[in-house]
Parts: C-alpha cells; sequence; structure tokens
C-alpha cells in the first residue's frame, strides 16, 4: 500500500512541476510577443504614414445607400444602386431579372418568323416532387444552348412541360396516405385521383419556381402537361391510329407484376440485384425479412403408388402450387423409364406428365429433373407452349395464393407460403434439403418490390418494325448521336398498367347478350379501339350486327406514362392539328437527355415520331449528357441523404435546413435515420451560397466527364468565387473608364498600344473556339475556352498592363482613350460571350456598362447577337511579341520568388518598382547589385534588390513569427 501511495505522489509532484513550467514557458512567449508586436508597429510607421498621406481630406463620405439596389416592381427592368457593389452578391445579382425577362416576351419564339427555327422540348420533369441536381444540368445544358441559338439568330423555341408519372406519382401518394394510415383500397378511384391531383398542384408549382429560379429561358406561352387536353387528344389518336393498323394488340402474355403497386411494370422498370447465398431482405408488405438465395430440394411421388419418386430443386418453393410437368432430358438414362410417366402433387392430387425437352433440361445440372411452372417462369412458359401445358396462375393481383393453390394456402402472402410449404413437405417427408444458390432477384425500381412472373392480358406495342425504319434513319446520317449509340433488338412493348393515375386506355369491352362468358376480356375479338364511347358504340354496332345486343365497358387500365411521353415533340406543337407550331417547329432540332433513358424515352419517341409524322424524325440531333453521382462517386439516392436540391446550392443551407427537408419527405424511420446520417458526413457545415451562375457554369463544364459525373460541391464554390473576380474587374474597369466616357463602335488596333492589340486578337481567337465547340455541341470545351479568356488573359494580364494608361504619370490622351475603348469592347463583346452559361451576372454588368453614342441599344443581353470574329482584330505578330513580354514578366516573377526565398522564405511577390530597358552593347556587364535570368537569345533580366525589399521581407518574418506564437 505504502509504495502505491509513494508512487501517486510522484506522479503528483511531476504534474505539478510540468504546469509550473508551461506557466513560465507562457509568460516568456507572452513578452516575446509583446516586444515583436513593438517592433513591427515601429518598423511600419513610415509605411502608413506613407498610406494615409495619400488620402484626400475632401474626399466625400460614402453613403451605403448607394450600393444597395433599390426595390424593382414585378415584372419591371431592374433598378440598379448608384455605385457598384464592392462584392458581388448572388442573390443581389439574381434578384429581378427573370420576371423582366419573362414580363417582356424575350424567350417567346413566333411561328410566323422568317429567321431559321431552333426547337428543343425540356423533357418533361416528373411530379412526384422537387427537381434534384440532375434536372439543374439539363437546365444548364439546354439554357445554354438555347441562349446561344437565340442570340446568333434563330427563332429558338423552347418548349417546358411536365410530365405526371404514372407509377412514381401514383406511388409517392400513396405512401402520403399511409403515413395517415390509409391506403388506395380505402378511397373511391375518384377520391384517390383528387389526392393525386392535388399532389400534382402542389408539385408542379415547385418545380415550375425551380425552372425559373435556376434562369431557364422557357417559353412560357407553350407550357403543357403529359395530361392535358391537348396531350390527352394526341395520345387517344395515337394509340387508335396504330391499333388500326395492327400494331397494337391485345395478348395474354408472362408479365413482371409488382404486387405491391398491382400492376405489371416494363424490362426496363426491372432492377436485379445478384445475391450469392443465403440473405435476408426487407420487401414491402412483410414485417420480417424474407430469406433468399436457398436453393430448397423436394420430392414428387410417382404415380401408382410403388414408393418411386423424381426430386426437383427451386429458389421459389411457394410456386410449386402451380407446377404442371416434371421435364427430363430425352436423352437421360437415369430417366428412360419414367417417359410417359406422371408425378402426383402432394397438396393438390394434379396429374404432372414427366415430359422430355432437350431445349430446357440440362442432365448434369442437379438431379436433371426440372419443375415445370409456365404461368410463373419464363423459360417454363416457353417449354408450356411447346408441350401445351396448363398454365395456373396461382396469385392474387396483390401477391397472395389464389384458390388454384389450395384450401391450405390459400390468402396466404407469397413468401408466408414459402415457409408454410416448406413445413408441410417435411412433414409428408418430401423435403430433401435446402443449400446455398447464387441467383439474381429482379426488383421494381419504384416500390423495391420482388418481382413475381404472371400470366396476365395486356396491351402490346409491336416495335419490331419500328425500330427497324429508327434504326435505318441513325444509320443514315438522319440522326445523329451525341455520343453516336442505339438499341437494337427492341421486343414489343407492354403499353398497360394497371394503375388509377394516367391515360385511360381508349378501348371498350363489348359483352354480348348471347355468350356464355360474361367476364371482361373473356374473349379477345370483343375489344373495341375508339376515340370515345360514341364512337365505339358506333363501331360495336357494326362489329356485331343490330340483332346481338351488347354492353360496353371501358378497360380501366391506363397506358405506360412512357406511351404520352414518346409522342411528345408531336403533342406540344399541336399534332394531329396542322398547327402553325407544327409547321414552323416540327421536327425539333435537338433532343438532350440523360444515357439512362435512351430507351425509355429516345429510342420510343424516334420509332413513334417516324411512324406517326409521315416518316419525318421528330429530331435531327441527340445529346446525352452524363449521369450525375455524389463527390464519391456513389449513385444518389433519397435514402443515402446525398440528392442535392439545386436551390440549396444556389442559396447555401445549414445542416439543419438539409436534415429538415428530409424530414418532410416520404421516408420511413429507417430511410430517414440513414439519410441524415448520409448528411452529416457529406456536408458537416451546409451547403455555402453559390448563386445561379456559378452552379450551371460547374455543371456545364462537368460535361467533359463521359457518363458519370462526380460532383463536388466544393468546385461550385470555387466558380462563385470568380464571378466575385469577374464582378470586380468590371468595377475596376467602370472606374477607369469614368461617367463622361462614351464607347465607340469601329476601332482601329493597328494604332493601339501593344496590350490592346492583343487582348483584342486573342478575344477573337476565343471567339472562334468557343463558336466552334458550341457547334460541335462540346459544352465544356466552350465554357473553358470563355473562362480562360477572362481569367487569364483580361483579368491576369490585360487590366494589369493598362493601369499605367490611368496612373498620374503623364502619358499621351490618345493612348488612354484606347485603353478605354480597347477596355469597353473587351468587357461588352467578352460579356455577350459569357452570357448563355452565366445569364445573371452577365446581364447585370452588361446593363452597368456605358451605351455606345448615336447606336440605339438592346434592351437586354440576351437579345444581343452572340460574338463573331472581326477581321482587323487578329494579329499574330502582336500575339508573338506579347508573348515575349509575358515571359519576361515571368522570369521577373521567378527571380523575386527565388531571392524572396533566400531571403527568410519570404514568399509574397510585389510589384516592380521601376523598369529600365538596356539596349545590347551599351552595358557591358550587368548592373550593381542585380541578379539575373535569360529569358531567350535576344533577351535577358536583370532584378536589382533594394533596402525596402529587404525591409518588406523583415516586417514579414516578424508578422509570422508573431503569428506563430499567437497559435
Amino acid at each position: 500500500m505504502c509504495e502505491i501511495l509513494d508512487e501517486k505522489k510522484k506522479k503528483k509532484d511531476e504534474k505539478a512541476r510540468e504546469k509550473e513550467l508551461k506557466k513560465l514557458k507562457a509568460l516568456e512567449k507572452a513578452k516575446k510577443l509583446e516586444e515583436l508586436k513593438a517592433k513591427q508597429e515601429k518598423g511600419g510607421t513610415n509605411a502608413s504614414q506613407k498610406k494615409k498621406s495619400h488620402k484626400r481630406d475632401d474626399a466625400p463620405e460614402e453613403n451605403p445607400e448607394d450600393f444597395v439596389d433599390p426595390e424593382t416592381p414585378l415584372g419591371e427592368r431592374k433598378r440598379l444602386s448608384s455605385q457598384m457593389a464592392k462584392q458581388y452578391s448572388p442573390a443581389a445579382v439574381e434578384k429581378s431579372w427573370y420576371a423582366w425577362w419573362e414580363k417582356s416576351d424575350l424567350f417567346k419564339a413566333d411561328a410566323k418568323s422568317s429567321k431559321p427555327p431552333f426547337a428543343i422540348v425540356l423533357p418533361p420533369p416528373n411530379v412526384t416532387g422537387v427537381l434534384h441536381i440532375g434536372h439543374a444540368l439539363t437546365v444548364a445544358i439546354e439554357d445554354t444552348l438555347i441562349r446561344w441559338k437565340r442570340m446568333s439568330g434563330y427563332n429558338a423555341m423552347w418548349v417546358p412541360g411536365l410530365d405526371h408519372a404514372g407509377i412514381a406519382t401514383q406511388t409517392m401518394v400513396e405512401k402520403k396516405l399511409a403515413l395517415k394510415k390509409l391506403t388506395r383500397q380505402d378511397l373511391t378511384r375518384e377520391e384517390f385521383l383528387n389526392e393525386v391531383w392535388k399532389w400534382k398542384d402542389e408539385n408542379a408549382c415547385t418545380i415550375l419556381t425551380q425552372l425559373r429560379r435556376l434562369g431557364a429561358s422557357l417559353d412560357w406561352s407553350r407550357e403543357c402537361f403529359t395530361m392535358d387536353e391537348q396531350t390527352s387528344k394526341a395520345v387517344t389518336e395515337t394509340f387508335v391510329r396504330l391499333f388500326e393498323e395492327g400494331l397494337i394488340y391485345r395478348d395474354i402474355r408472362l408479365v413482371h407484376w409488382d404486387c405491391h403497386l398491382k400492376t405489371a411494370v416494363s424490362d426496363d422498370e426491372v432492377e436485379y440485384m445478384d445475391i450469392k447465398e443465403k440473405t435476408l431482405l426487407n420487401v414491402p408488405g412483410y414485417e420480417k425479412p424474407v430469406e433468399f438465395g436457398l436453393l430448397t430440394s423436394f420430392a414428387y411421388p410417382l404415380e401408382g403408388g410403388l414408393g418411386e419418386e423424381v426430386v426437383v430443386a427451386t429458389t421459389r418453393v411457394e410456386t410449386m402450387l402451380g407446377d404442371t410437368a416434371i421435364a427430363i432430358h430425352p436423352d437421360d438414362a437415369r430417366y428412360k423409364h419414367l417417359h410417359g410417366k406422371f408425378a402426383v402433387h402432394p397438396f393438390n392430387g394434379r396429374r404432372l406428365p414427366i415430359i422430355c425437352d432437350g431445349t430446357l433440361v440440362d442432365p448434369d445440372f442437379g438431379t436433371g429433373c426440372v419443375k415445370i411452372t409456365p404461368a410463373h417462369d419464363p423459360n417454363d412458359c416457353e417449354l408450356g407452349k411447346r408441350h401445351n401445358l396448363e398454365f395456373i396462375n396461382i396469385f392474387t393481383d396483390d401477391g397472395k395464393i389464389n384458390t388454384n393453390g389450395g384450401p391450405d394456402f390459400t390468402g396466404m402472402p407469397r413468401f408466408a407460403a414459402r415457409e408454410a410449404l416448406v413445413e408441410a413437405l417435411k412433414k409428408q417427408g418430401l423435403y430433401r434439403g435446402a443449400e446455398n444458390k447464387e441467383m439474381r432477384l429482379g426488383l421494381c425500381q419504384r416500390t423495391s418490390d420482388v418481382i413475381e412472373p404472371v400470366i396476365k392480358p395486356q396491351w402490346y406495342l409491336n416495335c419490331s418494325m419500328m425500330a427497324k425504319e429508327a434504326l435505318n434513319v441513325a444509320e443514315s446520317k438522319k440522326l445523329e448521336f451525341i455520343p453516336k449509340q442505339w438499341l437494337e433488338n427492341i421486343r414489343d412493348w407492354c403499353i398497360s398498367r394497371q394503375l388509377v393515375w394516367g391515360h385511360i386506355i381508349p378501348a371498350w369491352y363489348a359483352s354480348l347478350e348471347k355468350n356464355e362468358r360474361r367476364e371482361v376480356g373473356a374473349y379477345n375479338d370483343h375489344w373495341i379501339v375508339a376515340r370515345n364511347e360514341e364512337e365505339a358504340r358506333k363501331k360495336a354496332a357494326e362489329k356485331f350486327g343490330g340483332k346481338n345486343k351488347f354492353e360496353l365497358r371501358q378497360d380501366e387500365d391506363v397506358l405506360d406514362t412512357w406511351f404520352s411521353s414518346g409522342i411528345f415533340p408531336l403533342s406540344v406543337l399541336g399534332w394531329p392539328d396542322e398547327t402553325d407550331d407544327f409547321k414552323a417547329f416540327y421536327p425539333t432540332s435537338l433532343i438532350e437527355t440523360g444515357h439512362d433513358i435512351l430507351f425509355f424515352w429516345v429510342a420510343r419517341m424516334v420509332m413513334m415520331g417516324i411512324k406517326l409524322s409521315g416518316g419525318e424524325v421528330p429530331f435531327s440531333k441527340v445529346y446525352l449528357h452524363p449521369m450525375i453521382r455524389d463527390a464519391h462517386g456513389r449513385k444518389m439516392s433519397k435514402s443515402r441523404g446525398n440528392v442535392i436540391d439545386p436551390i440549396e446550392v444556389i442559396e447555401g443551407a445549414t445542416l439543419d435546413a438539409l436534415n429538415k427537408r428530409l424530414e418532410k419527405g416520404n421516408l420511413d424511420q429507417k430511410e430517414l435515420d440513414m439519410a441524415i446520417k448520409g448528411q452529416q458526413t457529406d456536408f458537416p457545415d451546409g451547403i455555402s451560397e453559390c448563386g445561379v451562375d456559378a452552379l450551371r457554369f460547374a455543371l456545364v463544364s462537368y460535361t467533359a466527364q463521359s457518363e458519370k459525373i462526380n460532383l463536388d460541391i466544393l468546385r461550385v464554390v470555387g466558380y462563385r468565387q470568380w464571378c466575385n473576380k469577374l464582378w470586380n474587374a468590371v468595377r475596376f474597369a467602370l472606374i477607369r473608364l469614368g461617367d463622361g466616357y462614351a464607347p465607340t463602335m469601329v476601332l482601329s488596333p493597328e494604332t493601339m498600344p501593344l496590350s490592346c492589340q492583343w487582348i483584342l486578337s486573342e478575344l477573337n481567337k476565343t471567339i472562334s473556339k468557343t463558336v466552334e465547340s458550341l457547334d460541335a455541341f462540346d459544352l465544356s470545351e466552350a465554357a473553358n475556352t470563355v473562362y480562360a479568356w477572362w481569367q487569364y488573359q483580361f483579368c491576369d494580364v490585360f487590366i494589369e498592363a493598362i493601369k499605367p494608361y490611368f496612373a498620374n504619370a503623364p502619358l499621351a490622351a490618345s493612348e488612354r482613350a484606347h485603353a478605354q475603348d480597347a477596355l469597353w469592347v473587351s468587357l461588352e463583346t467578352g460579356l455577350r460571350l459569357l452570357h448563355p452559361f452565366m445569364p445573371f451576372v452577365t446581364e447585370e454588368l452588361w446593363q452597368r456598362l456605358p451605351s455606345p453614342k448615336d447606336c440605339e441599344r438592346k434592351a437586354s443581353i440576351m437579345i444581343c447577337d452572340y460574338p463573331s470574329p472581326i477581321e482587323n482584330w487578329t494579329n499574330e505578330k502582336v500575339e508573338k511579341e506579347m508573348e515575349t513580354v509575358l515571359a519576361t514578366v515571368k522570369c521577373l516573377r521567378a527571380l523575386r520568388a527565388a531571392l524572396l526565398e533566400k531571403q527568410k522564405n519570404e514568399r509574397t511577390l510585389a510589384n516592380l518598382s521601376s523598369l529600365e530597358v538596356l539596349l545590347k552593347g551599351e552595358h557591358a556587364a550587368a548592373p550593381a547589385g542585380s541578379a539575373v535570368e535569360t529569358v531567350n537569345e535576344n533577351l535577358k533580366v536583370y532584378l536589382k534588390v533594394d533596402r525596402a525589399m529587404n525591409a518588406e521581407a523583415e516586417q514579414e518574418k516578424i508578422r509570422n513569427k508573431i503569428a506563430e506564437l499567437e497559435k
């Protein structure tokens, strides 16, 4: 005990000594800090006094209100402050311009115009919720193109629209109802539709506001919705025409069935999960996870009661209730004696023929015996057709076992029946075990429900002939893909959906009084397709004769959402009517969208457009933009919490605000917790305010990243900082131009100073390269070209080069005038060049520029001409001379940096106090006290170091030491 106490005392004394030592060090440090500050104050007195002496005693006091924009009434031209704000503020700059653009009809196209048309349709966003960052990418690309074309003399039309998004919207509304402990079945069809329309109206308002906030110069006079009267008319006409041509037909086939939504979904709406072994997954509608990745073996007893059996295996035990045969390979010697025999179903007594099939059965796999469920498996379905087997559907629409499954299992959910069947097989001694099995599990994109193959009657569109026409068009270069790609082996398209929200199929079933079977659809030839019920009644009377009494009932199924989207370029222009818009703008010029909906939308638009318009391709070019991922390359999803609302990037958002946005959504608690955790990881400090222009420019510059964009918000922040540099450059220029400056429209570059000639020549090259890139739809290259001119040539070089012309030093008035003219022309032209990429800041800065005298100025930069090269601006000789000058400057900076490095690691670069040119032969030796660097064979640079530079280096050393001590 004493040893322990002594050890504790020893440690306590050591800690006390350490504490006292720290106190002494702190006092010493504080004393040293005071001495350094006193030294710094003494050393900096002369410099500060010198700076103060420059301040004019009679300089007027600044009025802060002069730097704030006055309030602008909605829709009026923005009222600008008398003095330009000292810093760029996205919120202040972006205010008021859009409302004025829209009210002034600057986005509106004229169907009667003689200008060449350029028309694009906005891929209609789904009314499922707010726009995400992927939509912002679409807007950034398309608005850049439409503004460029508008400024280039085209009759530019960009049509806005919204998509009703059948499955997606209905799913969202059902989730919303679930939060109130309600289901769709608790409401009548009309009540449920009212809920969906309410949802649509709320979200449509938000989406349209977002589009305006993003600066999208859409022609709002042509706004449409895929379930409005005009589109509905076009959808009905399309269905009727294609049916009458024999391309739409009704058939009973195996479909992908979503038991949660109770509807068929297309192949492309199914996502597959690879499972390696026994895995537990959450399935909608089930309280506990469901097992997948198990291959269960069981025996079917042979008919005759002799104790013989055949063993089969399956990953879906529940489907055995619909088995109608057992298949073996015809050459499998083990089962030759079973040819023509029968097995007996243990739960319903059904006789199962043992059939031979060399196509499906692999004798070396498993036992060589395969259970056949024609109504619930694609391969079994084909075999069932070959052998004329019975097709028995064992599932209700919501995934429960129906009466075909037998009384012991009727009403059980399919995966509960799976467990019950395993137990029942064990009781009968027929269970033979289970083992891990790799498998692919199909899941619905919208609901994550496990897809069930089910035999159902559906409406189909024969795509084979239309696809061939589309491929021929693509190969004949009538349709350019950017990048060039296409999809082949297109199958017939299941176009019907068992939903409430959507276009009701214009087909009526005629039940004749004499028919034995009364259920709807019992006789496939009793369907009447028509534009309305009156027309259907007339057609039915003609088909079935006046003596047959009949009743008509319209199909309650709706059309796949992509059916109405597939005719979007036609319907938005007024088709099937020959409207002025259709005659002026069809076919459209370009479709821009993501890789993910190449088949969903693009292929179908091409096929249906060619078919319905008499052979015209709906657009000549396809621009496929990359898919946006987060900074880590992960797909964006609401459950991860990495989905970004563009408004949050534009206006900025705290982490708390991001979390609250998630809480208002339809995520369940587990998904919500995961999403909030994801946001805390990715945005610990929230998202900084970036503004529209910075976001758009960043997104466009990202488009060079092939098929995927890993979006880093810090890059957007960087472009927001660049907007500030742009702002300051224009602010500097306006001060130098002065209030009385009146720009001239005609320049004579040959009379200008070198730097002025150079900036015009470089601007000319930038214009040519930018337009060339835009023509090639290489928007990233175009954006980077404009950025490089503004950043590295105008700001870094030209502004610095012309400062002497505006200093107090006596220079010829003509040189100053030339500098002013070159400065104004560079600004005005550069802003027009940048406008399609950054519409708000360029409009604001352009409006602040002085107007040329005796020349009527356009109301807005967006209706000015896009820059084109001016022949007499290009001067290669001047460019080479300036190249030498810049190389010289680079050497001087390098020398200064090296010298400062030697002098206490000082790295701050300073301007030269003077420059003297020494001609060859006049000076045999280098000036005393100078460092030397060779630029080229004709030029050497000497840098003389004076005492002031040494003094400044010493002061910087003191400042650094103080900062180090204060830490």
